[in-house]
């Protein structure tokens, strides 16, 4: 059975330094398949159960926050990577396309959705007479700065009681993950 060995004196099954914290329902899921299956090793389990459990609980929070701001969480996509792209907050449905990572279609229709809340308008492209540019407009902006306000209050709230070094520890450490998996 092959076990990671962890900088931190962790061996991924959850102690740290000999000391066994407080079992969550993954050390319980883990423990009763060890012991139906001891051949194996469930050190993947650790980690990646408690990712999908945490993402769970990060879903629902950003749903409420969406829902605080009257948004979903596509138009909250569609306006972020506007607002992200700086004044004038503006961008070739090609680019949201790449941005938010659906189809041609879909964007068309979040475009339009976007459209008739007065949250984005079309604007021919001074480039290029045939493209058009998504612009995000004053009340667009209002949304999506107040959405942000909200999500971040929301995801520091589930990450509060993790100290600062170790949130930085965690984002590097999944950062790592990410990039071994193709981002």
């Amino acid at each position: 059975m092959r076990r990671s060995s962890l900088p931190d004196g962790g061996d991924g099954t959850g102690r740290h330094n000999g000391r066994m914290p407080e079992q969550d329902e993954v050390d319980r899921i883990v423990e009763a398949w060890r012991h139906e299956r001891p051949d194996l090793d469930f050190a993947p389990l650790h980690v990646l159960s408690r990712v999908a459990r945490l993402a769970k609980h990060l879903d629902r929070a950003r749903r409420e926050a969406f829902q605080a701001s009257d948004l979903e969480s596509w138009e909250f996509d569609v306006l972020s990577a506007l607002r992200r792209a700086g004044t004038p907050y503006q961008l070739s449905p090609k680019t949201l396309l790449q941005q938010t990572l659906v189809s041609s279609g879909a964007m068309t229709n979040r475009i339009d959705r976007l459209v008739d809340r007065g949250l984005v308008e079309r604007r021919t492209d001074p480039d290029d007479g045939r493209g058009i540019l998504v612009t995000m407009t004053a009340a667009g902006r209002r949304t999506v700065d107040a959405a942000i306000e909200r999500l971040l209050a929301a995801e520091d709230a589930l990450l509060s009681d993790i100290d600062v070094a170790d949130r930085s520890r965690l984002a590097e450490l999944l950062r790592t993950l990410s990039l071994t998996l193709g981002g």
